[in-house]
């Protein structure tokens, strides 16, 4: 008998916990699982949703998050489509870029003031600079009065046949057209280099005119911050009442 009324006491106890247990989790089961916040949208048929999680059917619409008196906490945005995910990604990727070119600006700058630490040392640089430029207008230049004076020479041949010029010596001929073409070639030539002394110029002044503020102490803007990482949503199924 003692035996008996032991195990129904044993059965009794266990039916008594399992129901707590079940009375817990239905409790549980009736708890908003995010500590009371309430999510409310209006999607796409019109109908206005509260649930009390982020509510998928508003997933392409903002959806409010309320506190438990239902006041807003705060509006949530819709979920990027996938063009403006691509949109959005695009532009990280151009800020990254800018960054980088922000980076090696700086680079350039620091390794600018090192080369050229005044003046001084940058016009020395541009005159050697010019003066390889100006190496070859000489050469072509001398090499245009040997021709000019050779052209006196056969000019005053030809004037034996300046009436009949086609009865000139045919080497005599053939040195002049000679002449004519070797001097076209020493005046483009000539073009040539100072076109490039131009351009030698040109640099040279743009990055003067940059040293000066770098020699002043006026530092470049800095590069471009970091873009804030959007806001991460979960894509939870709706649930409670409409």
């Amino acid at each position: 008998m003692t035996h008996t009324m032991t195990a129904r006491r044993t059965i009794c106890l266990t039916l008594a916990a399992a129901s707590l247990l079940l009375a817990r989790a239905a409790l549980h089961a009736q708890t908003p699982t995010t500590s009371g916040a309430i999510y409310s949208c209006v999607d796409a048929q019109g109908r206005r949703i509260t649930a009390d999680r982020p509510i998928a059917a508003c997933i392409d619409r903002p959806q409010s998050e309320l506190n438990r008196s239902g006041t807003t906490v705060r509006v949530i945005p819709p979920s990027p489509t996938a063009t403006e995910r691509e949109a959005q990604q695009a532009r990280e990727r151009e800020a990254v870029l800018e960054r980088q070119r922000a980076r090696d600006a700086l680079r350039r700058d620091q390794g600018l003031v090192n080369r050229y630490p005044n003046t001084a040392a940058h016009e020395a640089d541009r005159k050697k600079a010019l003066e390889q430029t100006q190496g070859v207008i000489d050469t072509a230049q001398k090499r245009i009065d040997e021709l000019q004076a050779d052209r006196k020479g056969l000019d005053e041949e030809m004037e034996f046949y300046r009436k009949n010029p086609s009865r000139a010596p045919a080497h005599v001929r053939r040195a002049i057209e000679d002449n004519e073409q070797s001097l076209q070639e020493q005046r483009r030539a000539i073009a040539i280099q100072q076109e490039e002394q131009a351009r030698i110029n040109a640099r040279f002044d743009a990055e003067a005119a940059h040293l000066k503020s770098l020699w002043a102490g006026v530092a470049p803007p800095p590069p471009p911050a970091a873009p804030a990482a959007p806001e991460g949503r979960h894509r939870h199924s709706a649930s409670g009442g409409r």
